[in-house]
């Protein structure tokens, strides 16, 4: 063990913030390199091209001397691996047990879980991920869809509220603000808990008011709230942040939000998925706290938590003459081909109106792929009753829809993944068709758990996969690019997959 030659000194500004300085000006500049990385696609942005930005994210403040404060761990890791002393000026992290195992295991039990009308208990992981949470303060859960996040949220929250806490739960949409609450009121249907006494939801709208101990709302309300003369006392009266699907807020927006809510003593973040980058992970952990991995969908499984999941890759051949086009093609030129081709708007119709059992069909395009797709379906589909849901569907519709789906054992809905790849709970569905081609890890997965919830009767859901092969004399086009991207992530997550071959024509 070495001498320490230096010391870092760390001092909490507010429940967001934390200032670290050093004796040695030279330690501080270690710190800001440690804590700078390039942000995904940085080469691409204005400002990096216009040479005015260095293309980095600067997680450690070298001027304000200020650092968030979830990533005091990894200051605490930053100083032991270059031999430097911390000096913990005031308690950053709890040193004492909140609630005990037994007592949290006794409050839950008089909570009296219900849902749809039936008795339901946490599971081991659920329990765990309350537990850390209370006591921790500071945590980005990690569980993936499927996994009850909903419940892991109602309980904390419930277990905060007889200390008076007020608490502000962040959603990306204004879907999930309404899927949050009739999750909440599912939860309290036999212990009477009054959801509509104690919650408000705000989005656009809806009546501006926050006398109610939970407001459920989106991170776009929450940033609109800046503009407005109350800021201050908007964002100081919150003692609880839970960000559900952490990892669709806007960086900036997340960031300015935590910030803000000075006096969040627990900062608790929930999200399926993280992406690769280290810059994103790090940004989620300062915001929240240290990241607390729940379960893995293959173990949801192996534990029949989750229906199983068979994965089948439908690889489309296109002819000759497009694959040479598709080798000059830009990313643009060949979606957009993809997207209308007649030919494989025809078969993935088809495919989504042959099923037997409910089926969810994800486009991204609405006017040039999701509409045309849905009149495609209608036609073949009669005897199917066939929902249409994008953007444009108004939350009250969207939420009548879902809740509509359930009652048949043969729908298919038609959406876009920006309303429905996210957070949407229909246990019902069986098949899920990914229409559009597209490479993000964390859509993926979070489309693939939309149909993974259990339901009586429901044993697995399968997963229809359209992957097009323009490939010209070895040279892969960007749709297959992108396949090839999906396939790792279903080997990495240990999901089981075959592919089948399609000629097009």
């Amino acid at each position: 063990m070495g001498i320490f030659m230096s010391k870092i000194y760390v001092d909490k500004l507010s429940e967001a913030t934390l200032r670290v300085t050093s004796d040695d000006i030279g330690v501080e500049q270690e710190l800001s390199e440690h804590f700078s990385f390039f942000v995904p696609g940085y080469k691409f942005m204005p400002l990096y091209r216009n040479k005015v930005w260095d293309g980095k994210a600067k997680l450690y403040d070298f001027y304000r001397k200020k650092i968030a404060y979830g990533l005091y761990d990894y200051v605490k890791a930053f100083a032991k691996a270059n031999e430097y002393e911390v000096v913990d000026v005031t308690e950053i992290t709890p040193t004492t047990e909140f609630v005990s195992r037994e007592s949290l295991a006794e409050f839950i039990k008089g909570l009296n879980l219900h849902s749809r009308g039936e008795p339901i208990e946490l599971r081991d992981y659920q329990f765990e991920a309350v537990y850390n949470a209370l006591n921790k303060k500071k945590t980005l859960t990690i569980a993936p869809t499927s996994a009850g996040k909903s419940a892991i949220i109602y309980c904390t929250i419930r277990y905060l509220l007889q200390y008076q806490h007020k608490v502000i739960l962040v959603v990306p949409t204004t879907s999930l603000v309404s899927q949050m609450f009739s999750d909440f009121e599912d939860y309290s249907s036999a212990n009477k808990w009054n959801t509509d006494a104690y919650c408000h939801q705000l989005m656009g709208g809806k009546e501006k008011r926050f006398d109610k101990q939970v407001l459920i709302t989106t991170w776009q309300s929450v940033h609109a709230m800046s503009k407005s003369r109350d800021m201050e006392s908007f964002y100081t009266q919150w003692t609880v942040y839970i960000g559900d699907e952490a990892h669709k807020f806007s960086a900036a927006s997340l960031q300015k939000i935590s910030e803000r809510l000075v006096n969040a003593e627990y900062r608790i973040g929930t999200t399926g998925t993280v992406q690769d980058d280290k810059t994103t992970k790090l940004q989620l952990e300062g915001c929240f706290g240290p990241a607390y991995r729940v379960i893995t969908t293959k173990q949801l499984m192996d534990n029949k938590q989750i229906v199983q999941l068979k994965i089948k890759a439908l690889m489309l051949g296109y002819p000759e003459e497009v694959r040479k086009m598709a080798k000059k093609a830009d990313y643009q030129s060949e979606i957009n081909y993809i997207v209308q081709h007649e030919g494989r708007n025809k078969f993935i119709a088809k495919l989504a109106a042959t099923r037997e059992g409910n089926t969810l069909v994800l486009f991204n395009f609405v006017e040039n792929h999701g509409k045309p797709m849905y009149e495609a379906i209608k036609r073949i589909a009669k005897n199917k009753k066939v929902f249409f849901v994008s953007g444009e569907t108004g939350v009250e519709e969207r939420e009548a829809i879902r809740a509509e789906v359930d009652k048949y054992t043969d729908a298919v809905i038609v959406a876009s993944l920006g309303t429905f790849s996210t957070g949407i709970n229909i246990p019902s569905i069986e098949h899920t068709v990914f229409a559009h081609p597209t490479k993000s890890r964390i859509r993926n997965l979070q489309s693939i758990g939309r149909g993974l919830r259990l339901r009586k009767g429901k044993t697995h859901c399968v997963l229809y996969d359209i992957a097009d092969d323009m490939s010209h004399k070895g040279k892969l086009n960007h749709a297959m690019n992108h396949f090839n991207l999906r396939l790792e992530t279903y080997a990495e997550e240990q999901f089981e997959f075959d592919i089948k071959s399609f000629d097009i024509t």
